[in-house]
């Protein structure tokens, strides 16, 4: 008589456990599949008997909607791009809201004074928005001028993903306004008084004159460093020609072991170089900082006409109509349901 392998047994045991586990799973993967059908039948259903109902209801808000876009004024859109200084980013999107509130709340007045325009004229703007104008790139850039602000301690706690996870509108380097009105030209009106709005502001006022400043000193400590360079290239080539003018045999001077403590003409080629660059970027920054709001892209002298198709009335009333209706026939559903839980659960009460 053959006696029984226990390790056979134990594989057979495996075996027969990891066919129960696959029965298991396929079991409950085709439970959820029936009830995905089901409740695809059901929504079916649902939809056959009350597409009449929705049918109206979509026609209805199309006849209303399509009225209301045909008797309306057009809505015209117009952008501007800025670069604020001085982080005036802030006290810029706070006016930008404070007059959008005007608009909204109908006080023409205040917003006309607020924009320099007239009552009529502002009665032309619906809204006024602001948002940060940034690619990949630029946000790149800023983590990098932002790193190199730090010391070395702090930039290994700092990586790429911790500055996006902190980074908002305020932070990014442009902005776009934008002004919607009936009247195409408004927005050009309203340009000077939104950017001086922010000029005119005494903080950053103060900021652009301690800038100006700080940027003549570094201009004129530059100049000055470069004219001592020029002056010490002009002492080196003087002092080649008299070594090249003397007889020989006669005592030559050396730079190397006489004056230790000045600059070799490569040091000073270096130097030069050095110089150079800060002053390009001198420049630079005197150019960006010349305004506390540059304006890269000015308000168009007039708008352009929006013709957003899922902001019309006639793509928005029958969605609404739709979803009110559906609401409705869930609710009624719901309380039949209850009705009939309440009526079962005293059926079976009196059964017990």
């Amino acid at each position: 008589m053959r006696e029984n392998n226990p390790d056979e047994i134990d594989l057979g045991q495996l075996f027969k456990l990891i066919g129960d586990a696959f029965n298991k799973l396929f079991v409950r993967i085709g439970i959820i599949f029936k009830n995905i059908f089901h409740f695809f039948i059901l929504c079916l259903n649902f939809l056959r008997l009350h597409v009449v109902k929705f049918t109206i209801a979509i026609l209805i808000g199309c006849s209303i909607g399509g009225y209301l876009d045909y008797i309306s004024q057009p809505i015209f859109r117009s952008s501007m791009i800025i670069e604020p200084n001085f982080n005036s980013a802030q006290q810029l999107y706070n006016n930008i809201e404070f007059y959008n509130q005007l608009a909204q709340q109908n006080d023409y007045v205040t917003l006309a004074e607020a924009l320099n325009i007239n009552e009529k004229e502002a009665f032309n703007i619906k809204r006024i928005s602001i948002e940060s104008f940034s690619d990949q790139t630029q946000r790149i850039k800023q983590f990098s001028s932002f790193i190199s602000e730090l010391d070395s301690i702090s930039q290994k706690q700092v990586d790429y993903n911790d500055f996006l996870q902190n980074f908002n509108n305020i932070n990014a380097r442009f902005h776009k306004i934008k002004i919607e009105a009936t009247s195409p030209e408004i927005a050009k009106k309203c340009q000077k008084a939104i950017v001086t709005s922010i000029e005119n502001n005494e903080y950053f006022t103060l900021q652009k004159k301690i800038n100006d400043r700080n940027i003549a000193l570094k201009d004129s400590i530059i100049l000055m460093q470069q004219t001592e360079i020029k002056e010490l290239q002009q002492f080196y080539k003087e002092l080649k020609i008299l070594e090249a003018q003397k007889p020989q045999g006669s005592t030559s001077i050396n730079l190397a072991e006489s004056q230790h403590n000045k600059m070799s003409e490569i040091e000073l080629l270096e130097q030069a170089r050095t110089l150079k660059d800060e002053k390009i970027e001198l420049n630079n920054e005197k150019a960006n900082t010349k305004q506390t709001i540059n304006i890269i892209s000015e308000f168009p002298n007039k708008g352009v006409l929006t013709n957003d198709f899922f902001n019309k009335k006639l793509v928005i009333l029958p969605i609404m109509f739709s979803t009110a209706l559906l609401l409705i026939l869930m609710l009624n559903l719901l309380n039949t349901y209850l009705k009939n839980y309440d009526r079962t659960r005293i059926v079976k009460a009196k059964l017990t």
